[in-house]
């Protein structure tokens, strides 16, 4: 790594980056951020990372979820205790069917920029530049409000510092504390037969505790829970910024976990540069376009050292399509003797439009993706280690399907996001219970 700084990958062609005006407003923002306090510490990088471990050896699982692009004005008690909480549950109810370890990362506290597939979008017959997330510019659609803002480098900073602040209060102050049965408010499910498997579910969890607790047993572990931040690293200078030297490497100290996008992975590429000197563990997007040979190849750049919990694959391949795509991928990386986290973004591949243009996925296609994912590495012998959602703990109207039955015509009723579409609260918490499902068959 002697080459390797974090500057280095200023050298290297780089992609989906916005193009500020004022060069020297850019320096100064980013000045001000590198002068001001990390976000998180190098140790709990560290922690992250021995966690990763055990779930690329199948003794944990990856809880992996948030946003697809966190808004500034998300920065407020309601939506930051709503994110919380859907986690928190999930994660429990995969506690419960898995019985191993869940290791919490939340798409939160930083994930305020997206990559888009066009500089330009048509609105209202006007041409403008692309929303590419509050980290960049606003998402009114005028000239202006469009124009990419250096000062929102520095507001970025702050709302996620703001973020975690109020996250760590939260579970340090008992807000995952498992004695509480408010976290289980199920006022979103419509359905019956869903509410009484839920509750059934959660008394027998809380009667679990109960029992532990009668036996004598004294224990925090009840209590509160360890949550990790990630966000995808895609405004390098940005990165940059928050990369200091601590213990024997550099980190990345803007969040425990980063990842590279499926458009953003080229070998010789800057983000692939940058990647690779960092400490933190890192995500890498894989789309149905992957070549296996290129991937190895990747892996042997990001990772030379093979170090366990480093590296986790994340594949987004479509409903349909996982049968084909994902055996020469997962091959390749075994016959390399790579050790990567297999986990499964059922999200991307599934995103479709309405008839009026209304972004949409629907929940039945999502569960499809999961199930062709479990069942191929069942197959082949390999461990899927987690999965990656885009969701909310907030009763949205994006995603279609789930436990209210939501059809194209709902979808207008609480639409909010302002990039792709979410699954809500009962949608993450049906996905859960089914994950549940799943990894208790494989322990079985």
């Amino acid at each position: 790594m002697s080459d390797w700084t974090p500057q280095s990958w200023r050298s290297r062609p780089i992609r989906q980056q916005p193009k500020y005006r004022d060069p020297a407003a850019v320096r100064a923002a980013l000045a001000r951020v590198a002068a001001l306090p990390p976000l998180v510490a190098h140790g709990e990088v560290d922690t992250l990372r021995a966690h990763l471990a055990l779930a690329a050896r199948g003794e944990a699982f990856v809880l992996h979820g948030g946003d697809c692009a966190e808004r500034f004005l998300d920065c407020a008690q309601g939506p930051i205790e709503a994110k919380l909480k859907i986690l928190l549950q999930m994660s429990l109810v995969l506690t419960w069917g898995a019985r191993l370890p869940i290791i919490r990362v939340a798409r939160m506290a930083g994930q305020y920029a997206k990559p888009r597939s066009s500089d330009t979008e048509i609105i209202d017959g006007v041409e403008l530049p692309s929303y590419r997330g509050d980290h960049v510019n606003d998402s009114a659609a005028t000239p202006e409000a469009r124009e990419p803002d250096p000062e929102r480098l520095v507001s970025a900073y702050f709302h996620s510092a703001a973020t975690l602040n109020y996250a760590r209060a939260l579970l340090d102050g008992g807000f995952a504390d498992l004695h509480k049965p408010h976290h289980w408010q199920l006022g979103f499910v419509r359905r019956v037969d869903h509410r009484k498997e839920y509750e059934e579910v959660v008394a027998r969890l809380l009667d679990a505790i109960d029992f532990v607790e009668s036996t004598g047993v004294e224990t925090h572990a009840f209590d509160t829970v360890e949550l990790f931040s990630s966000h995808e690293g895609l405004l390098l200078p940005w990165e940059e910024a928050q990369t200091v030297h601590a213990g024997e490497g550099w980190y990345n100290l803007g969040a425990h976990m980063l990842w590279i996008g499926d458009r953003t992975r080229a070998l010789d590429g800057a983000h692939v540069e940058y990647f690779r000197g960092i400490e933190n563990p890192i995500g890498v997007k894989i789309g149905p376009s992957t070549d296996p040979a290129e991937l190895v190849k990747l892996l042997e750049v990001l990772e030379p050292d093979d170090r366990p919990g480093r590296v986790t694959l994340i594949t987004r391949l479509g409903a349909g399509r996982v049968a084909e795509a994902l055996p020469p991928i997962v091959e390749a990386v075994r016959a390399s003797g790579r050790t990567v986290v297999w986990s499964c973004d059922p999200m991307h591949g599934n995103t479709t439009k309405t008839a009026g243009g209304v972004k949409t996925r629907e929940v039945a296609r999502i569960l499809t993706e999961l199930r062709e994912t479990f069942d191929a590495h069942d197959r082949l012998g390999s461990v899927l280690g987690g999965v990656h959602f885009e969701l909310t703990g907030e009763d949205v109207t994006e995603c279609t399907g789930g436990p209210q039955e939501l059809s194209e015509s709902d979808l207008l009723h609480a639409y909010e996001t302002l990039c792709d579409p979410r699954l809500n609260y009962a949608q993450s918490l049906e996905m859960a219970f089914l994950l549940a499902q799943r990894l208790a068959k494989r322990r079985a």
